[in-house]
């Protein structure tokens, strides 16, 4: 039980505590291992990885070390861990309540432990076989853990109607797909995701395809046209950027590159010589080439120039390698010491790979670029709702416009067909309906 005296946090701003806690819990679960018996070291981690990208601290920020600075103190101990052969992480329930005793606000917030869920057998061993299966077709990490996410739950939507997988089919599968549209009101995407790791868990890991239910389950998603920031707008945005991430949005509007493509650069794929970008393994495991803009040209030197810097003393440190693809690291064991397998946009701080636990240095986390454009749209007055991947609308859309041919602009892209590049016609200046000249005017 806490209780603080002199604090007046209303229930909007207890909720927000509870779910930084929990971030900060999944935190220590997956990079505190280390130094999880010391709180204030961890605490210090959490709030150097959710550090925004702009010199001033984020109102999120304050807020995650405001609810670190009441809770972190009553935990008197923890090991997180989820290490085969090791006991499971202790899990935390967050109760927080407000009350007023003589003119004064009192929060009471109880963090109790909750014995972690045992899964019974038959689901440990569908989930650790359809793990192995997704590893040894090569599936991406996030792919991974999505597919993992939504058996999960249909394993445990299953237990509840026909007493698990073994007994669960076609029905059990249509029924779940509903529950999520109706029950859960997820959006087309969402439940054509859940579909596609159903069609894998039964055809890839039960072996018991679910047979044609394409046209009865998945959903229509819906037609939408791309969100497009006029050039000016552009300008504005990339001018009120600085520093590293400034160079990234750059290279994202100038290349087209989709956000995780251009932070997983490495240094070989950079060819100033010829003007060239090597995208590696990209959408579909396809690599193209894409120009290099000659505006970054100079400023992407000078940022290899310090990254070569931080290079070096991670050798003096002798640090572990970068991450290689596959088995390169055992094929080629020095290769993730070498200067161009290094990352062009690194990390500033060293991380644990989630699968092999070794200490390395990752690139930068795309959070990063997502906040940093947030904090630019404001300071550039720009009403329209950006991503990263608005940059890549714009590349699309600005080429097309001065003139370049369609399928060039595919293959830049990495589209597979014309028909997905062809969306980005339909948002060009003066052209179709917006061309058309109101007949007000």
């Amino acid at each position: 039980m806490v209780e603080r005296r002199g604090l007046h946090p209303s229930e909007k701003t207890l909720y927000w505590w509870s779910v930084h806690l929990e971030r900060f819990m999944n935190f220590c679960r997956k990079a505190g291992r280390e130094a999880s018996d010391i709180p204030e070291v961890v605490a210090r981690m959490f709030l150097d990885s959710i550090a925004g990208a702009s010199a001033n601290v984020s109102f999120a920020n304050e807020q995650a070390r405001q609810a670190l600075d009441v809770f972190v103190q009553e935990i008197d101990h923890w090991h997180w861990t989820d290490r085969e052969g090791e006991r499971p992480g202790r899990t935390f329930r967050l109760k927080a309540s407000v009350s007023s005793e003589h003119g004064q606000v009192k929060v009471q917030v109880q963090l109790a432990e909750q014995a972690a869920p045992r899964p019974n057998a038959a689901t440990s061993t569908v989930i650790a076989k359809a793990l192995r299966t997704l590893r040894v077709q090569h599936y991406a990490k996030r792919t991974e853990e999505a597919y993992l996410h939504w058996m999960g739950r249909f394993l445990e939507f299953t237990a509840g109607r026909c007493g698990g997988v073994e007994a669960a089919g076609a029905p059990e599968a249509r029924a779940f797909l509903e529950s999520l549209a109706v029950d859960r009101d997820v959006s087309a995407s969402t439940q054509n995701q859940a579909f596609s790791a159903l069609l894998f868990l039964f055809g890839k890991v039960l072996e018991r395809p679910l047979g044609d239910l394409g046209d009865t389950v998945r959903a229509r998603r819906p037609s939408r046209l791309p969100m497009v920031l006029a050039k000016d707008e552009v300008m504005r945005l990339l001018g009120a950027m600085e520093g590293t991430t400034e160079l990234m949005a750059r290279l994202l509007y100038g290349t087209g590159m989709r956000v995780l493509e251009m932070l997983r650069l490495r240094v070989k794929d950079l060819d100033a010589g010829r003007g060239q970008i090597m995208v590696r393994d990209g959408k579909g495991a396809k690599d193209r080439v894409v120009m290099m803009p000659q505006s970054v040209q100079v400023d992407l030197e000078r940022h290899l120039q310090r990254v070569r810097l931080l290079f070096e003393e991670d050798r003096r440190a002798e640090l572990a390698g970068v991450w290689l693809p596959e088995a390169l690291g055992v094929k080629y064991p020095a290769a993730g010491i070498e200067w161009g397998w290094q990352w062009v946009f690194p990390s500033k701080s060293v991380s644990t790979d989630p699968r092999s636990g070794v200490r390395r240095r990752h690139h930068v986390h795309e959070n990063s670029v997502s906040k940093a454009l947030l904090v630019a749209r404001r300071r550039a007055g720009i009403a329209k709702p950006l991503t990263p991947h608005t940059l890549r609308h714009c590349f699309a859309t600005h080429l097309l416009e001065a003139g370049a041919d369609i399928r060039t602009v595919q293959e830049l892209l990495g589209h597979n067909s014309v028909e997905t590049t062809m969306i980005y016609t339909h948002v060009m200046e003066r052209k179709g309906v917006a061309g058309v000249r109101s007949p007000l005017d």
